[in-house]
């Protein structure tokens, strides 16, 4: 029998994140999600890493009444989140209730598939999530933020995966959030998992940025890869994933067993053109977003830390400092022990680059999240930071010794009490924990339009 390759869709979540900032609200999707759900895909990813953040902060919805909606549409089709492991959807560590919680909603809400990864590759920072999500009833994606560095070896991948299976992952996702994963390299390592679980089905994500992704893929499914990531065509290429149409086409053509309704892809493509075009024209979807540059190579700045890092030297009128940005990165990188380019540790990096770049000196200013690493409150990092600018940085302070989330109190039910009255349900005080003054600000906009319909009839509500 030919082997089955299936696909994740990434249109509603990376894709746009990765050329347009996740700037994509509900209502330029909706009228296309009955034909992705009869697409037949493995999964949409439409949910998790920056979605929640922006419909707050800039679209105005609620996350979870838009993954309610979402789920409605696609009443066939299993709905996959991206969720930081004891970040959450945030840029800090949270308390395990906390956590807990959030899952739990996430499935209640529809999820089925959450993809559980650390920036760090920090194990200690996934257990939590991963238990959670085996205990809602969802399907556990143990996930490996893939970089290369002198201490980033194939068997301590497969050590991470066995720790990952341990956990009550039920697949594995290969994270290579930079598009610097080439074929080689991809058959290598997916041929090292599979002798060692040949019946843990592996899923691939990668980017297009250095042009890689196409090659890496077919070398990856060769090598026994189950799952693809792609994205439908008008949102594919650069910063994103690799086209869904050119990998169904290729894939048949070399034997392989794909399900994909052509007719509905097609339809999702020419509609997703128009959606395109409108970013196009007001300047939110950049050229750069879309053009392969191998440069990453060196630098690994992943999709969605590109664009973010242009739109904010655009803001800062500052878009000349952008080679000289990226030719930092890698050495700051380096300093602070080679973590993975992901949120959040791609941020802390790339806004650390940045201010190295535009002081004139390097670390002359640091984040508070740049000192939280060095602290060790994002876990233990792949190899140890530069104990000079650690020293710089941290003074006379300690680094931690122990699990930083276990440290914390638990946050719930002190923040039900806290917003008894304002908050809704767990949800918004799920909201409210991951951000709080963006969540403060939705609830008085609720607020006030629940009041201002008080006025008209329910029918022109």
């Amino acid at each position: 029998m030919a082997k089955k390759v299936q696909f994740v869709e990434t249109v509603l979540r990376d894709a746009n994140q990765s050329l347009i900032a996740t700037r994509l609200p509900y209502d330029k999707f909706e009228p296309i999600l009955e034909t992705i759900d009869k697409a037949g895909y493995y999964a949409c990813e439409c949910w998790g890493g920056a979605t929640f953040d922006v419909c707050l902060r800039y679209l105005h919805e609620d996350p979870w009444e838009r993954l309610r909606k979402i789920r409605a549409k696609l009443p066939n089709t299993k709905l996959q989140m991206l969720l930081r492991g004891q970040n959450v959807l945030g840029y800090a560590h949270y308390p395990d209730d906390f956590v807990k919680l959030f899952v739990q909603k996430a499935v209640e809400n529809g999820i089925d598939v959450i993809r559980i990864f650390d920036a760090l590759n920090d194990v200690n920072n996934l257990k939590v999530a991963m238990e959670a999500t085996v205990k809602a009833g969802a399907i556990a994606s143990g996930t490996i933020s893939y970089t290369t560095s002198p201490v980033h070896t194939h068997k301590k991948y497969v050590e991470m995966v066995n720790d990952l299976k341990s956990m009550g992952a039920s697949t594995i996702c290969i994270k290579d959030m930079a598009g610097i994963m080439g074929p080689q390299e991809a058959y290598d390592l997916v041929s090292a998992i599979k002798d060692a679980h040949p019946d843990l089905p592996i899923d691939l994500h990668t980017h297009s940025t250095t042009g890689l992704a196409f090659m890496t893929y077919l070398k990856a499914v060769e090598a026994g890869v189950d799952i693809i990531d792609t994205a439908i065509s008008p949102f594919s290429g650069g910063t994103s994933q690799p086209a869904t149409e050119t990998l169904a086409y290729a894939l048949r053509q070399l034997g392989y067993e794909v399900d994909l309704n052509d007719d509905a892809t097609k339809a999702m493509a020419d509609y997703f053109k128009g959606v395109r075009d409108e970013f196009v024209a007001d300047g939110t979807l950049m050229p750069k977003s879309m053009a392969t540059d191998t440069q990453c190579l060196t630098y690994q700045v992943p999709g969605g830390m590109l664009s973010n890092l242009l739109s904010q030297l655009k803001q800062m009128n500052a878009l000349d400092k952008f080679d000289e940005a990226l030719v930092e990165t890698p050495k700051v990188r380096a300093d602070l022990g080679y973590p993975p380019l992901v949120t959040p540790t791609s941020q802390m990096v790339g806004v650390q680059a940045v201010r190295n770049v535009l002081d004139g000196q390097r670390y002359k200013t640091v984040s508070k999240e740049i000192k939280a690493y060095c602290r060790g409150e994002y876990g233990q990092t792949p190899a140890p930071i530069d104990p000079a600018i650690q020293k710089q940085i941290l003074g006379d302070e300690q680094p931690l010794s122990v699990r930083y989330a276990d440290t914390l109190e638990p946050i719930v039910d002190k923040t039900r009490q806290q917003l008894a009255g304002v908050a809704k349900c767990d949800e918004d005080v799920l909201s409210y924990i991951a951000f709080p003054n963006l969540a403060e600000k939705f609830f008085a906009e609720r607020k006030e339009k629940e009041e201002n319909c008080v006025t008209y009839t329910i029918t022109e509500c």
